[in-house]
């Protein structure tokens, strides 16, 4: 199972927070990743965290993250996420 979402935030706060309630959309609608929720929402997180400065007038951050399960029966094999963080002028 795979799963993608954006999100666009004013500050850092509001960018870790949408990282979280997007990713509880993911769960809602795919369960099974609720194996790996706690730790793509920190690596997502730890991203925004990696940002030197808060967005600047007429700048946001905006978040993109997916990622993957792979399972061969009850058994997950591969567990993937990717993340980029950046601000950006708005618009």
């Amino acid at each position: 199972m795979s799963y993608s979402f954006t999100a666009t935030a004013s500050t850092k706060q509001e960018a870790k927070d949408l990282i979280a309630s997007n990713f509880e959309n993911v769960v809602a609608s795919q369960g099974v990743h609720a194996a790996d929720r706690s730790a793509a929402v920190a690596c997502g997180q730890a991203f925004v965290d990696v940002l030197t400065a808060e967005p600047g007038d007429n700048e946001e951050i905006h978040v993109s993250m997916y990622g993957s399960l792979g399972w061969r029966g009850t058994y997950l094999y591969v567990a993937s996420v990717n993340v980029n963080v950046a601000i950006r002028t708005k618009g």
